[in-house]
């Protein structure tokens, strides 16, 4: 307790102002407790700093625990932070699975004078335990061009319940395993009634993580420091609903720290659309992380998105409609104002060199370990 208070000393946390006059101080208390497990065996003793209240109606104490919530891209992002000025971290009341990495943990971070590692090799190791796939053998890819996965409404059904939990597992493997984002979520679509081609396919993700069980996420110290973007769609990609979908990449420092990949919302007949609609969620994205930045008293402008569609980026960069946008919802239109402004800027990158193309569609054995490469992920036995 007292080394948490410490910390909160060191890094400034407050101020101590005088108390104004006509303002109630709130108290705050700890509160121990003894984690059980299911045996009644002490595990693990915690402590948690509440504050006390009142309601106006009528005096009653009452905890109101502290407890904000974190993106995992904002994590990501203060790590990379901390490995380019070089800080010394500390755990304050979280599990151990972020900080002080333990190859028996969850989630493994590696701090060394060489840079910071993320990975989530016994998660991997625990998964293929829980689903009887120790003995499988492994792939180098987590799915094969090209894209043959439908429906399949002739299938023979699998069993629902084994499926979904296969694809839950997955997308907890996601925190530190971007390569696995666009397999998984494919076969995600197929979740209300699972047939034995997406078992197979699922199993394939499997197949593929038993063979890269250490891959993870690499940030260097030696590296520069500025934001950039990569953003990219297929074209009514869904062989459900036609709709297309959105990918797109975050990088601080050529560090990945944020990915993203959602279906969009509505049916596109052009694909300039779907890739102006892709570079302005990656815009939104990139803006976030600017926000969030300037908390480290750094402000960031100019900052580069890299877009595959010569005709998206004439787009945000024409302030006069067209026929071409009159169908884009208004609401993907800001990133127009950001552009004029000069908060972002748009530029074309070859499809060989777009990073995001990891999201769109499965790809070769050659392809996938150079986009990989590119992203900074490495295997913690290299």
């Amino acid at each position: 307790m007292q080394e948490e208070l410490t910390e909160f000393t060191r890094n400034k946390v407050w101020n101590l102002v005088p108390r104004p006059s006509d303002k109630t101080v709130i108290g705050t208390k700890w509160v121990f407790r003894n984690k059980l497990d299911e045996h009644g065996t002490v595990i693990c003793n915690k402590a948690r700093l509440v504050a006390q209240g009142y309601r106006q109606e009528k005096v009653i104490d009452y905890d109101e625990t502290f407890a904000p919530v974190a993106r995992l891209e904002a994590i990501r992002l203060f790590l990379a932070y901390a490995v380019y000025k070089d800080f010394i971290v500390y755990q304050m009341d979280v599990k151990s699975i972020f900080l002080n990495g333990n190859m028996n943990e969850e989630v493994y971070i590696k701090k060394s004078d060489k840079g910071t590692f993320i990975s989530q090799g016994k998660y991997v190791k625990d998964m293929l335990n829980k689903f009887d796939l120790t003995q499988t053998s492994a792939m180098k890819t987590p799915m094969a061009p090209p894209l043959t996965l439908n429906k399949d409404p002739s299938g023979k059904p699998v069993n629902v319940t084994a499926y979904r939990g296969m694809i839950v597992s997955l997308l907890y493997h996601t925190t530190s395993r971007p390569d696995i984002m666009y397999s998984n979520f494919l076969c995600e679509r197929y979740q209300t009634e699972p047939k034995e081609s997406h078992l197979i396919a699922v199993k394939r993700i499997f197949r593929y993580l038993k063979g890269t069980p250490n891959l993870g996420l690499w940030y260097p110290k030696d590296s520069r420091f500025d934001l950039t973007g990569y953003s990219d769609s297929d074209f009514a990609g869904c062989k459900l609903d036609r709709k297309s979908t959105t990918g797109g990449y975050q990088l601080l420092g050529g560090k990945l720290v944020s990915w993203t990949r959602k279906k969009q919302n509505s049916v596109s007949t052009s694909t300039t659309k779907v890739e102006y609609v892709a570079a302005g969620s990656c815009c939104a994205q990139v803006l976030w992380m600017r926000n969030q930045l300037l908390d480290y008293y750094l402000q960031l402008s100019k900052i580069q998105i890299y877009c595959d569609s010569t005709s998206a980026i004439a787009i945000a960069n024409n302030p006069v409609l067209h026929s071409k946008t009159k169908h884009i919802e208004i609401r993907y239109h800001f990133i127009r104002d950001h552009v004029m402004n000069g908060d972002i800027e748009l530029h074309f990158i070859p499809t060989d060199y777009q990073l995001a193309d990891l999201f769109t569609k499965p790809l070769d054995e050659t392809r996938f370990n150079f986009l990989i490469s590119e992203l900074g992920m490495l295997n913690l036995e290299e």
